[in-house]
């Protein structure tokens, strides 16, 4: 054995080390190809050490993307303001924050929806993944409880507000988001879009 396979460690600790280093290794090298064999080099333990918590490195990429919606989720109650007036003075910020996030952790981003591991739709319904999906299903029931947003199924307008954030975010961290093509605020301006087409008839009309 190496003096690396020899080293001790905290067993306590050996899960977070485990996860830390991959979640460097994902920002450094802005990808997850690396091996579990390579992350616990990187640890400094054993080749098998991280084994004792992750059966594969799916499952240890998976962990990793529920991390990414765990941070995602904070980041949007942060920016959630207290009393908006208005949806769109609620939608900004939490869009903005969403944005932020994709384009701050481009890779984390990028495999908390990616279905290269085939894990999309699993983890996509674990309650960690739904917690940030309920951000935007409270925020239009609230609309529809105040009489703000149309009575539709929430669920639907719920799907139009993700895809256009989702997309925005995907094109931003592409860097397509050029002002030439698609001006100079562009989430403001697909917000507002998507804000009009949610109002109720009165609300637009006011």
């Amino acid at each position: 054995m190496t003096d690396v396979q020899n080293r001790p460690y905290h067993h306590g600790d050996l899960r977070r080390t485990i996860i830390e280093t991959a979640l460097n290794m994902l920002r450094d090298d802005k990808n997850w190809q690396f091996t579990l064999r390579e992350v616990a080099r990187r640890a400094g333990v054993s080749h098998a050490a991280p084994y004792k918590h992750f059966s594969d490195k799916t499952a240890l990429l998976v962990e990793l993307a529920l991390i990414g919606f765990d941070r995602l989720r904070e980041a949007l109650a942060q920016a959630k303001p207290e009393a908006p007036p208005s949806l769109i003075e609620e939608i900004t910020p939490i869009s903005r924050a969403y944005v932020a996030f994709g384009t701050d952790n481009p890779a984390l981003y990028r495999l908390m929806f990616s279905a290269e591991e085939g894990q999309a739709v699993g983890m996509h319904l674990d309650e960690r993944a739904l917690a940030v999906f309920d951000v935007v299903l409270e925020m239009l029931g609230r609309g529809q409880a105040t009489g703000s947003i149309r009575k539709r199924p929430v669920r639907g307008q719920a799907a139009a507000a993700w895809a256009l954030i989702h997309g925005i975010t995907m094109l931003a961290i592409d860097g397509l988001l050029v002002p030439e093509k698609v001006g100079s605020a562009p989430l403001e301006a697909a917000l507002a879009t998507l804000v009009e087409g949610l109002a109720t008839p009165q609300r637009l009309a006011t």
